[in-house]
């Protein structure tokens, strides 16, 4: 399980979309792969966001620190 702040997107997608992310001691993971992930709730602080009928990982707000995945 991955907390937000550790999963940072990769750009490449689509109109600047996340097309991969990466986890930390992890490394790369597919926008799909993590979308499944996200659903069956193994990585907490973290929800999926549908755009335009594409689906991708969003980290949960967080008013402390910032820690957005593309941060």
């Amino acid at each position: 399980m991955a907390k937000g702040s550790s999963i940072n997107g990769n750009g490449g997608g689509q109109n600047g979309g996340n097309s991969s992310y990466t986890i930390t001691g992890r490394g790369e993971v597919s926008r799909a792969q993590l979308v499944r992930e996200v659903k069956q709730g193994l990585h907490p602080d973290t929800h999926v966001y549908k755009r335009d009928g594409v689906e991708y990982a969003r980290n949960n707000p967080n008013h402390d620190k910032p820690d957005n995945i593309n941060d």
